[in-house]
């Protein structure tokens, strides 16, 4: 049911109420055109899934919750460092990483990152289209999109990661496929670090090699970096069978 799929905020119960706003609101009256006592999923902050019937009250649309089922943990998570791009690029991004199952979208800032600022209201549009982008696709959480980070201060949190792949324009030019397996052999948490327009630097990429980083090729183009993360989700689902 991806397409009548909604998330609230935090946890619930069954029997419990919950009011539905904005958009999601629209979608249900005026694109899907359910009325009270139709059907839909909607999944809480803790990834409890209900089946919840429609009813409207003073005006407000509300949904009540029958009994709930948790989704399947996830066998490997997989954040990613994106460093900002310019323009409307990183919206691009943030779509195809929803619906590519990532847990965390970090924006990076980094020697090269041209975006000085990322205020709050564009945060807010990337979060918004990490909800539309879980919706769609049917998975049962959000796209986490986190508050930007500096570069020295992702490195201090490679150890948190099983595995951390960086992807380099001149890093060996081994192929992806004879590497991964020994990178993500037993790994249960990996980051995707990925440099903005610019790429990175030399300094960057040994001192993230220097905190444990393992720097690979994505092959003899170099791809624009709103190409590059997903071309390496896209190869790490592949390996992983995700």
């Amino acid at each position: 049911m991806p397409a009548r799929r909604f998330f609230v905020r935090d946890a619930h119960r069954a029997g419990e109420v919950v009011a539905i706003y904005g958009s999601d609101a629209h979608k249900i009256v005026n694109v899907l055109r359910l009325r009270d006592g139709d059907v839909i999923e909607v999944v809480d902050s803790h990834g409890s899934i209900f089946a919840a019937t429609l009813e409207s009250k003073a005006g407000e649309l509300q949904a009540r919750l029958g009994e709930p089922r948790s989704a399947p943990s996830p066998r490997v998570v997989i954040d990613v460092a994106q460093g900002i791009p310019k323009g409307q690029k990183m919206d691009f991004v943030v779509e195809k990483l929803g619906e590519l199952r990532v847990r965390a979208l970090i924006p990076l800032r980094s020697e090269r990152t041209i975006v000085a600022d990322v205020g709050s209201a564009k945060l807010e549009r990337w979060r918004r289209l990490a909800h539309s982008a879980a919706q769609q696709s049917g998975r049962t959480d959000l796209l986490a999109v986190t508050e930007p980070l500096p570069f020295a201060q992702l490195c201090l949190q490679f150890p948190e990661y099983d595995a951390v792949i960086f992807p380099w324009e001149l890093a060996e030019p081994q192929p992806l496929r004879e590497a991964l397996p020994a990178i993500v052999a037993d790994a249960t948490r990996i980051l995707v670090v990925v440099g903005p327009e610019g790429g990175f630097s030399h300094a960057e990429a040994e001192s993230a090699k220097a905190a444990g980083a393992h720097l690979v090729s994505l092959g003899s183009r170099i791809l624009r970096t709103e190409t590059a993360a997903l071309a390496a989700v896209a190869i790490l689902g592949y390996e992983l069978r995700l």
